[in-house]
């Protein structure tokens, strides 16, 4: 997803916080994060929003659960888990919502009149008689059920029966469907986009935007008596985060998003009732929501009753959190259903960050140590295919990015680094020394000028493996000073450098 006009603004689903973070959440909030770094290095003017939706009635449920009488308490003290392990995870959100904030409340009431304003017909009051699922909070059809419950959640879902304030979600069927015909990135990845735009086709229909019975939520403008529903409510957050309500001008420089990451269970959600609400607001549509898959734990969906929920930090803990990061992006294509396992870990551990990248790293920095006394020797007159070799690489890679492509990015790095190690078999450094130093001069550089070219590659998913390698290759306080033009430039190792060749960047996990 290419920036607009030099800014980017990347966004994840606010969580509940009826539980902790889990590798699900992880997986949404290393994405947004690789995103928001890579257009950072880009020099743009970028924003990344995360935060925790409290508005739920599952959130209620669990404070009394957890035996809380004050439903606020137990929302502050869960809110601030998922921000500390978030901020633990090395995420680097420039904001986290909450939903019961005041800003946010703010930002609720100024859409609400904003829709009455625009077309007084688009809010209108009726009678809802139906079945809600607390789980999916969202009311949902008799046929929808399998023996009677909640295919997702397993649970029977609650007779409803009230008076609602409903969004003519009807009236925006055209439009909505020309908007994602004239705008194919709209939805990606493009099976999603053909399951909405066949939902909005045939089944679409008017929604229920408030609650009578449920007394947790922000009121509805001027009907305090009844609470906003949660999705009506949550979505604006997209809008609260950067200052609508509050902040015009930070809201004018950031929106629309570039990109709303969500899981596929919510698109719906995102693609058919938020697009409309802002129609109705007259706000401008996002650019992109790109709907990520599920994926199960070693064969097996992910669930309590297994005992197969994964704790990331725990994880990070015994791998490094670039490895996780790494493992989540290489390991499930990002769009399409995944598996993840510790074993699968363990082996992209050993086999491509230990050894095709740390080896590798290792292997250059001690030739240049035994060779050149730790220098970086003369480019030897240079390979004059390399500059050119090098910028097809990366427009390869920028190219991935812009489709939010990780494991094809990481393919290619890994790619070069198989190259790499293959290259020197090939040439044996070790014989070259003895009888053509000019050509070993040349290997060498070229290699500690790759792997310079590799760090910058890798800074997006794998920050701090990247800085180490920067360190290593003794240019750290150099790269930090470079434009993201100048970083790509073939040529970057300065001659008579000192490397910093320090311990292997993945020790083996007994050492560990």
């Amino acid at each position: 997803m290419a920036a607009t006009n030099g800014k980017f603004y990347v966004t994840t689903p606010i969580y509940y916080v009826n539980d902790t973070p889990h590798i699900g959440h992880t997986y949404t909030s290393v994405a947004a994060d690789t995103l928001a770094r890579y257009h950072r290095c880009r020099g743009e003017d970028v924003f990344y929003l995360t935060g925790t939706d409290e508005n739920s009635q599952k959130n209620v449920e669990a404070a009394e659960k957890a035996g809380y009488q004050d439903i606020q308490s137990y929302l502050d003290m869960m809110s601030g888990k998922w921000r500390s392990v978030f901020s633990e995870l090395g995420l680097t959100f420039d904001d986290f919502i909450r939903t019961t904030e005041e800003r946010h409340k703010k930002a609720v009431d100024k859409f609400w009149r904003a829709v009455k304003a625009n077309n007084p017909d688009d809010i209108y009051l009726g009678e809802y008689v139906g079945l809600y699922c607390v789980g999916c909070e969202a009311f949902v059809n008799r046929s929808d059920l399998v023996d009677g419950k909640c295919p997702i959640h397993k649970k029977e879902p609650k007779a409803i029966k009230e008076k609602n304030y409903f969004f003519r979600l009807s009236a925006y069927r055209q439009k909505l469907l020309a908007h994602i015909d004239s705008h194919p990135e709209f939805i990606q990845p493009e099976a999603r986009r053909n399951e909405v735009r066949s939902y909005i086709d045939k089944f679409m229909e008017d929604v229920s935007i408030s609650r009578e019975t449920m007394k947790w939520g922000i009121p509805v403008p001027d009907d305090p008596k009844n609470v906003i529903y949660v999705w009506f409510d949550a979505l604006i957050n997209y809008l609260s985060g950067i200052g609508y309500g509050t902040d015009e001008a930070r809201f004018r420089r950031l929106w629309p998003a570039d990109v709303h990451l969500v899981g596929k269970d919510i698109i719906k959600f995102h693609c058919a009732l938020w697009p409309a609400m802002l129609m109705a607001a007259g706000v401008e549509l996002p650019r992109q929501v790109f709907a990520h898959g599920f994926f199960t734990v070693d064969g097996d969906k992910m669930s309590k009753s297994l005992g197969n929920v994964v704790d990331p930090l725990v994880v990070a803990g015994k791998y490094g959190m670039d490895t996780l990061r790494f493992f989540l992006l290489r390991e499930i294509p990002f769009g399409g259903d995944g598996d993840f396992s510790m074993k699968r870990l363990a082996e992209r551990y050993a086999n491509d960050l230990a050894n095709d990248l740390g080896n590798l790293l290792h292997r250059v920095l001690s030739m240049t140590e035994k060779y050149y006394e730790g220098k970086v020797p003369s480019d030897g007159g240079g390979c004059p295919d390399a500059p050119k070799d090098q910028e097809e690489a990366w427009q390869t890679y920028d190219k991935a990015m812009a489709v939010l492509d990780f494991a094809a990015v990481l393919d290619l790095i890994w790619e070069h680094l198989r190259w790499d190690n293959k290259h020197i078999d090939e040439v044996k450094p070790w014989v070259l020394v003895k009888n053509d130093r000019k050509e070993l001069d040349k290997v060498i550089y070229y290699l500690l000028e790759h792997l310079r070219h590799v760090a910058w590659m890798l800074k997006p998913v794998m920050p701090v493996v990247a800085e180490k390698m920067f360190d290593q290759l003794g240019i750290a306080a150099g790269e930090a000073k470079k434009t993201w033009d100048e970083a790509r430039a073939w040529g970057g190792m300065r001659e008579n450098a000192t490397i910093s060749k320090g311990m292997p960047l993945f020790p083996r996990l007994e050492d560990k």
